[in-house]
């Protein structure tokens, strides 16, 4: 695989789980390919593309890994950060919608937001332009050496982080019966190398956790933190990409 739309092709498509986040919620890998579908074709219409920015909150939740997702199928890179993607003029920014008051976007800036309504007409809810939108999308071809994660001083190709990804599955023995789980926050890129990418790479399921929350009992194999986990094995974010570097 050269770029991580390959992770999201149509024969991919199963009923086993690929994604599980805080609350239990969990979609299979025909849910998860079907919205990362979906959430390029409303990206696009947005004027998202090769070249581009998304700004996203690093929320472990559904909407900001669909976007993720959506805009690697582009080549558009992703931050993990709003607040430098306002400051920097990056395409569009996907905020929670109890954030919303706190950006004011430039012109050539759309602001979506998850979770809430939409304060403003301008502004996206990205939730409802998901459920409507196609799902049906057209192949792209983005090259490796296409910036996938970006951040103030680093950035991460796609080619680099399907390289990453993986040597930890191969390191770590994953497979589709492994579960990934992601207890750091998604502005680090070792977070969703490890965390997201890897374990969608050999059809095993990432399970999102909140960072923030009390870590108590085990959610699956592998925890990618910098802390401890209850999990039986774990995998700081700062040593996944250090081969590649």
């Amino acid at each position: 695989m050269d770029a991580v739309g390959d992770l999201l092709a149509r024969d991919r498509r199963s009923d086993r789980p690929a994604l599980v986040v805080g609350d239990g919620r969990e979609r299979s890998y025909h849910e998860l390919i079907t919205n990362a579908y979906k959430a390029g074709n409303v990206l696009r219409f947005h004027g998202v593309g090769e070249g581009r920015t998304v700004a996203v909150a690093p929320v472990p939740d559904l909407p900001p890994v669909f976007a993720f997702l959506g805009a690697a199928q582009l080549g558009a890179a992703t931050r993990f950060d709003p607040e430098a993607g306002a400051d920097a003029g990056d395409r569009l920014l996907l905020v929670p919608g109890a954030e919303q008051a706190a950006y004011d976007p430039g012109p050539g800036t759309k602001l979506a937001v998850f979770g809430d309504d939409a304060d403003a007409a301008d502004t996206v809810d990205w939730e409802e332009s998901v459920w409507s939108e196609n799902p049906a999308f057209p192949p792209t071809s983005v090259d490796p050496a296409t910036p996938l994660l970006v951040g103030e001083d680093w950035r991460v190709s796609h080619g680099d982080a399907l390289t990453a990804a993986a040597e930890v599955a191969d390191l770590r023995r994953l497979d589709a019966d492994s579960r990934v789980v992601v207890r750091s926050s998604l502005a680090e890129p070792g977070a969703v190398v490890a965390g997201l990418l890897a374990p969608l790479l050999v059809g095993g399921c990432a399970v999102l956790a909140d960072p923030a929350a009390p870590a108590s009992d085990a959610r699956g194999d592998l925890a990618v933190t910098s802390g401890r986990g209850p999990e039986p094995a774990t995998l700081a974010p700062d040593d996944v990409l250090r081969s590649v570097e």
